[in-house]
């Protein structure tokens, strides 16, 4: 019987190791040689990891870029009639344009769509550009590809293989085999497991709509807007994230303001009635009630009865 097949591990410790293992020996020579492109040619890719810019480090590279250019090639893949899809370097690009060039320095590559992504997610968590939301975002989108389906069947596949693992229940081998290239893929990416991917991070895509935006713009730590997100009140939680933000609110500070919003703990039913039967007897120790020998038959029948059932339970 010939040996199994085993799934190729994709080594994504870096950028220059996955580009050298993808690239053909022959073209290796050609596919690294640094040439430029004119700005118009390059055009950003439908999916990118990185969503948002920070405007303090984006103007310092602006900045930089005024007084030395771009020192570092933009890593780009071709497309047809000469022009370019962006791979990595989008803050460069982005500044390039700020600054009026009207050509950058470019690398050029053979990147299918797996492996466009896969440089450009390890690309921005070595530098740790993502924001929490941008790195659940892309590392979604880099298993969506891996495993040819969709992110939504991606997430389910995490919480299948929760439940199956918590129940002590058996996974067919067609899922076993996607666990194993998920896990793989985590490998590469050095920063997650699948139990620890699942539980710190597809979460935050759960969390409101206001509290996402603000995490994809990198305003708020996750740790806080998870805080912010508990509070039900739409109206509450908008006014409590604004603040958060505007006066950089300490998790603690966070924590004290959501206590403060919520609203007194109603009283259990049980808790009424003990009050409701107190009252009752503090207005017949002052009733003239007594005096009237019907109403204190139906009174004294109506406590045995209490009393019965109180004995009973």
């Amino acid at each position: 019987m010939p040996p199994r097949k085993t799934a190729l591990k994709p080594q994504l410790r870096n950028v220059a190791a996955l580009l050298n293992r993808e690239a053909p020996a022959e073209a290796e020579q050609v596919e690294q040689s640094s040439q430029s492109a004119s700005l118009d040619k390059i055009h950003l890719p439908t999916k990118q990891p990185r969503r948002f810019f920070d405007a303090d480090k984006l103007a310092q590279l602006i900045a930089s870029v005024k007084e030395h250019g771009i020192l570092e090639p933009l890593l780009v893949r071709p497309l047809k009639d000469g022009e370019y899809e962006l791979v990595a370097g989008e803050r460069r690009l982005r500044a390039a344009r700020e600054v009026g060039l009207e050509a950058v320095p470019i690398v050029v590559r053979e990147l299918d769509d797996r492996q466009a992504i896969q440089v450009a997610l390890i690309e921005n968590l070595q530098r740790e550009d993502l924001n929490p939301v941008e790195e659940t975002d892309a590392v979604l989108d880099l298993l969506a590809i891996s495993l040819e389906i969709t992110r939504e069947e991606v997430t389910s596949l995490f919480y299948q293989a929760h439940r199956a693992k918590h129940r002590g229940q058996a996974l067919g081998q067609n899922v076993l085999s996607q666990l194993e290239t998920v896990q793989n893929v985590m490998a590469g990416v050095g920063r997650f497991s699948i139990d620890s991917f699942r539980s710190s991070r597809l979460p935050l895509l759960n969390l409101p709509e206001n509290v996402l935006n603000v995490l994809r713009q990198g305003k708020l730590e996750y740790t806080k807007a998870q805080a912010i997100a508990r509070v039900k009140d739409e109206g509450q939680r908008s006014k409590l994230l604004k603040q958060a933000i505007t006066k950089n609110l300490s998790l603690n500070e966070i924590k004290a303001a959501i206590k403060e919003l919520a609203p007194a703990v109603e009283p259990t039913h049980e808790k009424v009635l003990v009050e409701r039967l107190g009252e009752i007897g503090k207005r017949l120790r002052k009733s003239e009630t007594w005096g009237n020998r019907k109403k204190r038959e139906r009174i004294t029948k109506l406590l045995t009865e209490l009393d019965q059932l109180t004995t009973e339970i």
